[in-house]
């Protein structure tokens, strides 16, 4: 399974597992390049935040033109740690869903992150793709499995034209849990820090089992090398920042 390094823009990372697709955008934000103050600083892409709208309307503006998708639309949801799945076949934003598929051409889809784990996933053969937002809930009620089924269902998905980016989260060392999420999770994606007796739970480790599960070619996997706590300076976090801090996104669509 490959590790995702390369580096682009300040205010994106490019993702070295789609770089053989040039008709395709697919993304991750940092926190750099935007014109939110402190705690959001500065590139804070989240609309539930308490930053301004104006700032992250800029923002965001600054985002797509970066990443070449300023004349896309753009397709989101109002997460609420759930597993349902939307087919967006228009822009907006779409209450109680955490994960997107789509196979319109011009259109973004994309979810917002601060800790939890964004996975983009692109079929090449039916060209679709999927943004998915997996918090611990999310892992759990396995939303990369159902969010595959529907592309399968819906678009005729096959596991091995699927490629798959794992992207950047709170690393296993820092996602301190208690006893009441870590029996959730298979001894695999768990292990207990002896120092604070509490375990600690490897999202990106969980989530890319799904996708191996279904079928997904190990060499068409990769996984985010960086920590949103780790790598604060760049990322933001919820946790490390006590809830005060802004929102990356991760986004994927086909060109017109």
């Amino acid at each position: 399974m490959p590790i995702q390094t390369q580096a682009a823009s300040n205010l994106y990372r490019a993702l070295s597992i789609f770089a053989d697709f040039p008709d395709l955008i697919a993304t991750e934000s940092t926190r750099h390049g935007g014109i939110s103050p402190a705690p959001f600083d500065s590139l804070n892409l989240g609309i539930n935040t308490a930053d301004t709208p104006e700032n992250v309307a800029e923002n965001r503006q600054r985002f797509f033109d970066a990443i070449g998708a300023g004349t896309h639309s753009f397709a989101s949801a109002y997460q609420v740690h759930g597993t349902k799945v939307l087919q967006a076949t228009e822009a907006g934003r779409f209450d109680g869903y955490d994960a997107l598929i789509t196979n319109r051409p011009g259109l973004l889809i994309g979810v917002t992150v601060a800790d939890c784990v964004p996975i983009l996933i692109y079929d090449h053969a039916h060209q679709a793709v999927a943004a998915i937002h997996a918090g611990w809930r999310g892992t759990v009620g396995e939303i990369v499995t159902k969010t595959l089924a529907m592309m399968q269902q819906r678009f005729g998905t096959l596991a091995g034209s699927c490629y798959a980016y794992v992207g950047t989260c709170i690393d296993e060392c820092s996602f301190e849990v208690g006893p009441e999420v870590a029996e959730q999770f298979a001894s695999p994606y768990k292990q207990t820090k002896s120092s604070i007796g509490k375990d600690c739970i490897d999202l990106k480790g969980a989530n890319a089992a799904c996708l191996i599960d279904f079928g997904i070619p190990l060499n068409q996997i990769a996984v985010s090398p960086f920590s949103t706590v780790l790598n604060n300076d760049t990322y933001f976090s919820y946790r490390a920042e006590n809830g005060q801090t802004g929102r990356m996104l991760a986004v994927i669509g086909l060109k017109t």
